[in-house]
């Protein structure tokens, strides 16, 4: 039996209300969308390679052009089209439990893989995988490569089990990079490393990270400006993806910096769809990542409530900017290596642990929500058990919802808009007990 994704028939929704720099990340990004289907004319060569460990600034240095899969799968659920996309997969056999950015990548590309701006991508000429913690992105890449036949090139990260990065680690990656790495890339490009140029690169993304954590961090304040979970994927998307090191991350992280800056002068809080937030009742950490084919009725579900997130795990998965890590140029393969050992994948639980406490500590949070994604174990794995310790250590409630990345199938407005409801009556009962107990 075939099975069908019905959407319901509702009224039209009026137009999202964006803040400048939501615009600015919009339209950046579909210049590289332009980009990228324009390569078979241009004769530019495409790295195709993952968020998480993702070294732009080293693919930078061979002229070649980053494509995220995760990026696109995220793209075309916003877009709402990830469904049907996912359905595709699993009619060529792919799992029901298999991760949804997969099935939404295999199926786009069964159905002809159309970018968001209506045209073909190009197929990439190296996969360039830097694992880090997520098991899933090898298997993804086997499909990939099985499709594209191109050159793939497997940069391994070991696991921070033991919660520091040693030098073994270090070197271990930077023999890596010098030995595989970039022969390869210097091969597929026909362009010869630059170390200088890396350099150069290096220091232009520690400007951007340096503004980005300046952002982060104005949550902090009361009001937050900021919704450091939803507003936060669009604070991410450009230095998490293909623009850190260049002058256009530079740019927006200052003009980000420079918007956020203005609402925290005017005490007003974060931007959401439907305008101004209004009045802060509840300040949130959450961990795991966001559904994304109903991002807005989701999003909608906190701020009709006075619910803000003021720090998330999700934002930190391309790097943990906010802990102190920043590119050095001064030990270019040196600081590529760390920073793929510290994205929040290759961090372990009792890593996660503390950093969620003490997220809930600094932003003066009222507790910790859990959004438990069905198909990503890289994050669902160990929640619970995270819940509970972050309880423990915090004395603040804490909560669980379930949906998914991309498959509409597994979102259910209702079930998760009761939780979101129980769990700020229990704020209330534990704010209620702290009154009395004064």
């Amino acid at each position: 039996m075939t099975a069908v994704i019905v959407t319901p028939k509702t009224a039209p929704a009026k137009e999202a209300v964006k803040d400048a720099s939501m615009v600015k990340q919009k339209e950046m990004m579909a210049a590289h969308y332009d980009r990228l289907t324009s390569a078979p004319q241009t004769g530019e060569k495409i790295a195709a390679t993952f968020v998480p460990g993702n070294l732009n600034e080293l693919i930078m240095c061979f002229g070649l052009v980053n494509n995220l899969p995760e990026v696109n799968a995220i793209q075309n659920g916003l877009r709402r089209t990830s469904g049907a996309f996912v359905l595709e997969a699993e009619k060529i056999g792919h799992s029901e439990d298999v991760c949804t950015y997969v099935k939404s990548d295999i199926g786009m590309m069964a159905k002809g893989n159309i970018a968001p701006n209506g045209k073909k991508f190009p197929n990439p000429d190296v996969l360039l995988l830097s694992y880090t913690g997520c098991f899933t992105f090898m298997k993804w890449f086997e499909l990939l490569r099985e499709q594209y036949k191109c050159e793939t090139i497997m940069l391994h990260t070991p696991y921070m089990g033991d919660g520091k990065i040693t030098k073994n680690m270090v070197d271990y990656m930077v023999k890596q990079l010098k030995e595989e790495v970039i022969p390869k890339l210097e091969q597929v490009s026909g362009v010869k490393f630059d170390i200088d140029r890396l350099r150069e690169n290096l220091k232009r993304s520690v400007k951007a990270e340096d503004d980005l954590v300046r952002v982060l961090q104005s949550a902090k304040n009361k009001p937050s400006p900021i919704d450091a979970y939803f507003g936060g994927i669009y604070y991410i998307g450009p230095i998490f993806g293909a623009f850190r090191g260049t002058e256009d991350a530079i740019d927006y992280y200052k003009f980000l910096r420079e918007e956020v800056e203005d609402r925290l002068a005017k005490g007003q809080g974060p931007v959401t769809p439907d305008g101004d937030m209004g009045q802060e009742k509840y300040r949130l950490v959450v961990e795991g990542p966001p559904n994304y084919t109903s991002f807005r009725q989701f999003w909608k579900m906190f701020y009709d409530e006075g619910a803000v997130v003021v720090a998330s795990s999700y934002t930190k998965v391309g790097g943990v900017y906010d802990l102190g890590f920043r590119h050095d140029p001064d030990n270019p393969l040196e600081t590529l290596a760390e920073y793929c050992l510290g994205v929040y994948t290759n961090r372990s639980l009792p890593m996660r642990i503390d950093m969620l406490s003490k997220y809930i500590e600094e932003y003066d949070a009222d507790g910790l929500l859990i959004n438990s994604i069905k198909s990503c174990n890289s994050f669902s794995a160990g929640q619970l058990l995270m819940m509970r310790e972050v309880e423990k250590r915090t004395g603040k409630p804490a909560a669980f919802i379930e949906s998914d990345l991309v498959d509409p199938r597994y979102f259910s407005a209702a079930n998760i808009k009761n939780r979101l409801e129980s769990y700020f009556q229990m704020i209330e009962q534990k704010r209620a007990a702290g009154r009395a107990a004064a």
